[in-house]
């Protein structure tokens, strides 16, 4: 029998994500690590003491996984000998097509992912909301199970407007309120009915934001963003531009407010042409260091249009979103959304709705701020005791935070981390090739990600990518 060891849970390189709970998870990762011979017969494991410290999981999950792999041949247990992985266990599966192989020693899958646009989907709040859909679908009139209409469900505009008022200072109607499925097909309705012409984006922000834009027929013409947010004044300057879309509480991707002087230039603009601020307040319940701003459409609901979702406050597979819009596009949106597929379920419409007005949102947010507040803090200290030339910009909020680098490193680094196992994405990579270059290197380090038993690893294998510091710094 080997002598190997694998003697930490963070060396097994285990992936507990995917259906079937953590028991199900490490189970499949741990036949997995077998089959593809990253651990050899003969390793002997960690105690499950150990491997459930490691891990963030309670011990007898850990023993339970163990006995029944023993049971299966995958492992083998011996009084004081530990658990081994078995001498004759299934042959290395053989893959059905030919696949591209990752580096030497490493999986073409990441290990770990801290690439924006993603919420901590596995603390989706299931018990609450099977409760709230129960609740909903049971005082559902049958109507409601009809083919519905373009503006979505009374009940959900109706508790939307009330919230919006409470929490984003949004001066809202419920007639004015539309539901769509995601932000996407808001930002592709509103394009649509705009029609022709020119509509201004950050020069930082998502380049399917920028397709879906000019897929409708607009095209678009980059706002310059530096540490005040995008530059709104230079709105005055461009020919032709119908509407402006901005992340004014906390920009995409650099993470800073937009600058209330900018605030008002961007409203001042939209009521000197006629023109539309499109207000994408992707996550502004999140603020951790003080009260949230309030959202920009409470200065001019008649030239704001505000774009909420669902998918980074509770999931992106919901394909809920909202849009409060001015009285004059009321009607082109709802007679554009009534000629195609353009409709919600309403069995989720409902249950947000009663979500929402049963209080559980509100204490599922609260939940979700403690929770990334402290991955944020675990990443600022990390920083500071094992990398304190690298440093953290923008404000304290949201799922993701930006990490300055030293000039010319940043693809070096993304491609490090990738060879860690840690997918990244590097600030570059969300810069309009349309707008001026620019020689900010940085990367957008999302914590809010990562499921809780796996961000410490994740954390470790980006501090292991980052570059060293200066003898002193």
């Amino acid at each position: 029998m080997g002598n190997s060891w694998a003697t930490f849970g963070r060396d097994l390189h285990l992936d507990l994500t995917g259906p079937g709970g953590l028991r199900a998870a490490l189970l499949r990762a741990l036949r997995d690590a077998v089959r593809s011979g990253r651990l050899t017969p003969g390793t002997r494991l960690p105690s499950s003491r150990s491997l459930a410290a490691d891990l963030g999981i309670a011990r007898n999950t850990v023993a339970d996984a163990y006995a029944e792999l023993v049971a299966e041949g995958w492992l083998s247990a011996r009084q004081g000998s530990g658990t081994r992985v078995a001498e004759r266990v299934l042959p290395r599966a053989t893959p059905a097509s030919p696949r591209t192989p990752g580096p030497a020693g490493h999986p073409d899958r990441p290990r770990f992912d801290l690439t924006p646009g993603t919420p901590d989907v596995s603390a989706f709040p299931r018990t609450a909301w099977l409760a709230a859909a129960r609740r909903a679908l049971t005082a559902a009139p049958s109507e409601a199970f009809g083919y519905g209409t373009p503006a979505g469900r009374p009940e959900l505009r109706t508790v939307l407007a009330d919230y919006l008022a409470r929490a984003r200072g949004v001066r809202a109607d419920p007639d004015h309120i539309v539901i769509c499925a995601g932000f996407m097909q808001g930002l592709a309705l509103l394009s649509r009915v705009l029609g022709t012409g020119r509509l201004a984006t950050e020069s930082y922000g998502l380049d399917f934001h920028r397709a879906v834009i000019t897929r409708a027929g607009l095209a678009t013409v980059p706002l310059t963003v530096d540490e005040r947010g995008a530059r709104t004044e230079e709105l005055a300057a461009l020919d032709g531009v119908r509407a402006a879309l901005l992340t004014p509480a906390h920009q995409f991707p650099t993470g800073v407010p937009l600058h209330p002087d900018r605030r008002a230039a961007a409203v001042n603009w939209a009521r000197s042409t006629g023109g539309f601020v499109l207000e994408d307040d992707y996550d502004g319940e999140f603020r951790y260091d003080r009260q949230p701003v309030g959202a920009l459409q409470g200065l001019d609901p008649d030239h704001v249009v505000y774009l909420g979702t669902a998918s980074k406050s509770l999931a992106p597979a919901l394909r809920l979103s909202w849009m409060v819009l001015p009285d004059r596009l009321v009607d082109p949106v709802l007679a554009l959304k009534g000629t195609g597929e353009w409709q919600s379920g309403t069995p989720d419409q409902l249950t947000l709705a009663e979500f929402l007005s049963s209080g559980a949102y509100d204490r599922h947010l609260r939940g979700m701020r403690l929770r990334y507040r402290r991955r944020r803090d675990q990443l600022v200290a990390a920083l500071a005791d094992r990398a304190p030339h690298v440093h953290v910009s923008g404000i304290a909020a949201g799922l993701h935070a930006v990490l300055e680098l030293p000039p010319g490193t940043e693809q070096s680094i993304v491609q490090g981390a990738r060879w860690q196992g840690l997918a990244l994405e590097g600030l570059s990579r969300f810069h309009d090739p349309t707008a001026p270059p620019a020689s900010r290197d940085a990367l957008v380090v999302a914590y809010g990600t990562p499921p809780d038993h796996s961000f410490t690893h994740a954390l470790d294998a980006l501090l292991r990518a980052l570059p060293p510091g200066e003898p002193g710094e």
